[in-house]
């Protein structure tokens, strides 16, 4: 089972990587939100590969806690507000997420133990934390995040069918792969909870992750579309069919 942890930690950091690189880039916003989710799932990762490993503390699980099962697919889900949403309600969302995201750190890191984490075995919120604020936070942060990456992927489905717009195609394939992704890490969720299969729940956090990179990826071919078709557009009507015009315009982006 550690060796899992190691293999999630390892793919989610270099992901995380390559996603901060795209958006020092690029500069979207849907990207700043999807580097914060990868780098707080990273840590998630690490946090439960040195549990599994070496056994588990105080500090140990509340990190995993709070970024893994509260934190990070909150700020996924806004990254598919930017995507698909406006931009000036999903800043106001962001803000929001800013203020919850201060106050579930807050309330894990304080949160009394009613069994201190320990062994390797990973521990149960609801057998482990005292109070149940830290378990309503990752329901609310978790299920809302959840939500709105799986509605994202409805509404582009339902735009690709009404109007068939450039780039919509890799647009709902990459929410699609998007909200694949969650509920692999759902499913690995509910297996450690109800059932207790440690080593399935390690697994779906591997797989889960490189289903959520792939839509990171063909959302990013998406936009490349999109600003493709804006700058042929742009031309005018007697060299838009000018194939060495529009070679040159696609080879400088």
């Amino acid at each position: 089972m550690s060796g899992l942890a190691f293999l999630a930690t390892a793919v989610a950091t270099l992901f995380a990587q390559a996603t901060l690189v795209r958006w020092t880039r690029s500069r979207r916003p849907h990207e700043r939100a999807w580097t914060i989710s990868l780098w707080m799932f990273a840590l998630a990762s690490a946090a439960l590969a040195t549990g599994v490993a070496t056994g588990w503390d105080g500090f140990t699980y509340r990190a995993f806690f709070a970024l893994g099962a509260v934190l990070n697919v909150p700020w996924l889900g806004l990254g598919t507000l930017y995507l698909l949403g406006n931009a000036d309600r999903a800043r106001r969302v962001e803000w929001a997420l800013v203020l919850f995201t201060g106050l579930a750190l807050g309330a894990v890191a304080v949160a009394p133990f009613s069994t201190a984490p320990s062994g390797t075995a990973i521990p149960v919120a609801k057998e482990t934390f005292d109070t149940a604020l830290p378990r309503i936070l990752a329901a609310v942060g978790s299920g809302l995040g959840a939500t709105v990456v799986l509605v994202g992927t409805v509404l582009s489905i339902v735009r690709r069918v009404r109007s068939p717009a450039p780039g919509a195609t890799r647009l709902a394939a990459a929410n699609g792969l998007i909200g694949a992704g969650v509920l692999v890490l759902s499913s690995g969720g509910l297996l450690q909870g109800v059932l207790g299969h440690d080593e399935a729940f390690v697994l779906t956090l591997a797989v889960g992750i490189v289903v959520i990179y792939a839509g990171f990826l063909v959302a990013g071919s998406s936009d490349s579309a999109i600003s493709r078709n804006a700058r042929r557009s742009t031309l005018p009507a007697s060299e838009r069919g000018k194939s060495s015009t529009t070679s040159m315009r696609d080879g400088t982006l």
